[in-house]
């Protein structure tokens, strides 16, 4: 038997088997019978670790998070432009790292608090900057959440970046939607440059929350 499978388990042995596998089978087939298999163990011993598998995706979405913050920290000279902006492209860029990555973030409860520590920081930055705190949790939540759908669309067409489903080829779309030339032409600016598309998108989050908030 090898050293790895004589480590005793814990939370963290469980989820980053969990985050590892989930590159291999997707949310959909991550079981935690799978899971047990992989760490070469019986289903119920992950049961005194996790009660169910939304426990198990709780604490998978924490660890995403802290490699998140890990590869990515902040600047606290950062205006609320720029923090808004930052913090979305890390969050893309995580969530991508992982098949179904924003399916398994989306939803999750933070095991802990390791997400207060940037969530204050964040805040108190767009509070200085004439942001209520109300406006302040607006702003970052309507960010936050443009960047969990986007993902989550961009994944349905690519669930990894070198991999696409079948039934998206833009130009098979467009044949069939020729006696519609305006949405055929929008196949492309639909399911194809996502990366250009985000940074779109994150534009006028941003724009708009300048326009709705009066701060600059």
């Amino acid at each position: 038997m090898s050293t790895e499978r004589r480590t005793p388990l814990d939370r963290k042995r469980v989820a980053d088997t969990a985050l590892r596998l989930l590159n291999e089978v997707g949310l959909d087939g991550l079981t935690l019978r799978a899971i047990a298999r992989e760490l070469d163990v019986k289903a119920p011993a992950l049961y005194w670790h996790f009660k169910d598998k939304q426990a198990l995706l709780d604490e998978m979405a924490t660890e995403m998070y802290r490699r998140m913050v890990a590869d990515a920290p902040l600047a606290p000279e950062d205006t609320w432009q720029e923090r808004l902006l930052k913090s979305n492209r890390g969050l893309r860029d995580a969530l991508l790292g992982y098949r179904d990555g924003a399916k398994v973030f989306s939803g999750s409860r933070f095991t802990g608090t390791p997400h207060a520590v940037e969530m204050e920081r964040t805040l108190r930055l767009f509070t200085e900057a004439g942001f209520t705190l109300a406006q302040a949790v607006r702003a970052t939540s309507t960010s936050y959440l443009y960047t969990i759908g986007f993902v989550t669309e961009e994944q349905g067409v690519q669930p990894l970046p070198d991999e696409r489903r079948e039934g998206y080829d833009v130009h098979e779309r467009a044949r069939l939607l020729a006696d519609f030339p305006l949405s055929a032409a929008a196949g492309a600016e639909i399911f194809e440059d996502y990366g250009r598309h985000f940074e779109e998108g994150l534009a006028v989050v941003v724009a708009g929350v300048e326009a709705w908030s009066g701060v600059r």
